[in-house]
């Protein structure tokens, strides 16, 4: 009992939680940072204000929600789900477009002083809107999209597909890809911070990477289990990734990670590190498990601090706010926290 008391200490003097009844999909901050959200199997989304008060239940999808993201605006959110409805949040939900049956599985923003972006991945194709919800173009893949982002200056949005990524200037007159080839299955991708290199998850249990400088090619292997989360640290030095008994960091520095043996942290237990959230402002990693553990990890000092203890279900959403400032994290029970850790008086 003493060590459940202090793995959740920090969630009991910093945190507030609630049991949403669904397993929880997905966790965001709206760009604006007053509020963050839970997307939930049951087609509904919980909208929390970081300030305190009461959580706010909106009526989503019909159906399961798939997939949650910052809107381009300050305060709302985009959902994905299976009813085929790709939907702005806010204190209602409103339709962006509608893809009849087919589910709406990824999303995505993008926004600066110049312009704001919205995607949703449905099939083989991402379709790519403005701010306003504008449809700008539609970029078809020779396969159905596993994953979906945009890079950090916005000019150009990557897809995971079978067979490798693909790679599209957004504002390109005319929209031929970067095909990015490694034969089977890809399930997930990131991109560095300076947009050089781009990683997926494979069916195999490994990685794979590309440089775009040069167009060297990147394995990372050894995986016990399926990668979900990839996550690139503030400056690119490290990818922390999901999949084994620990969070694993890959480094990308000093020529890496080829020829390089990982990192590995929080591990030992034998429970698998289901998602990992790099911190916007620095080299710390939150990672959470199947057991429903969450931690941090300092990883210039290798020093663990645990936020919440084990037993309330796998960890099955993770995220930070842009200001590093505050976490949020639900499990596949329905269980959903947000932690402060910004300065206390």
């Amino acid at each position: 009992m003493s060590a459940t008391v202090a793995a959740d200490h920090i969630l009991q003097t910093r945190g507030v939680s609630h049991q949403l009844g669904a397993y929880v999909v997905g966790t965001a901050f709206a760009r604006g940072g007053a509020t963050c959200a839970f997307a939930l199997g049951d087609g509904t989304l919980h909208v929390a204000p970081r300030a305190g008060g009461g959580w706010r239940r909106v009526a989503v999808h019909d159906g399961a929600a798939l997939a949650l993201a910052a809107d381009a605006g300050p305060a709302g959110y985009l959902s994905g789900g299976d009813d085929g409805r790709f939907r702005l949040v806010g204190e209602d939900a409103a339709d962006i477009a509608t893809f009849g049956m087919k589910w709406v599985e990824h999303v995505a923003s993008f926004t600066d002083s110049k312009s704001r972006l919205l995607a949703c991945a449905v099939g083989r194709q991402v379709h790519l809107f403005n701010g306003d919800g504008k449809q700008l173009k539609t970029l078809d893949h020779p396969s159905s999209v596993t994953g979906l982002l945009f890079d950090a200056k916005g000019k150009r949005i990557v897809a995971s597909h079978y067979n490798g990524a693909s790679l599209w200037f957004v504002a390109a007159r005319t929209d031929s890809p970067r095909r990015l080839e490694w034969k089977g299955s890809h399930t997930g991708i990131a991109i560095s911070p300076d947009g050089d290199s781009v990683v997926t998850a494979m069916q195999e249990n490994a990685l794979h990477g590309w440089r775009l400088n040069d167009g060297q090619h990147l394995r990372m292997t050894g995986y016990p289990g399926k990668t979900r989360a990839l996550s690139f640290t503030r400056n690119g030095k490290w990818l922390a990734t999901s999949g084994a008994d620990a969070i694993v960091l890959w480094p990308f520095f000093g020529g890496g990670p080829t020829n390089k043996s990982p990192t590995e942290l929080a591990g030992g237990d034998g429970v698998i590190c289901t998602l990992v959230a790099a911190h916007p402002q620095q080299d710390v990693v939150a990672a959470g498990f199947a057991d429903g553990l969450v931690v941090l990890a300092d990883i210039a000092a290798a020093r663990i601090l645990p936020v919440c203890g084990p037993g309330r279900g796998p960890v099955s959403a993770l995220a930070w706010s842009a200001d590093g400032g505050q976490l949020a994290f639900g499990t596949e029970t329905g269980f959903a926290a947000l932690v402060n850790f910004s300065k206390q008086d």
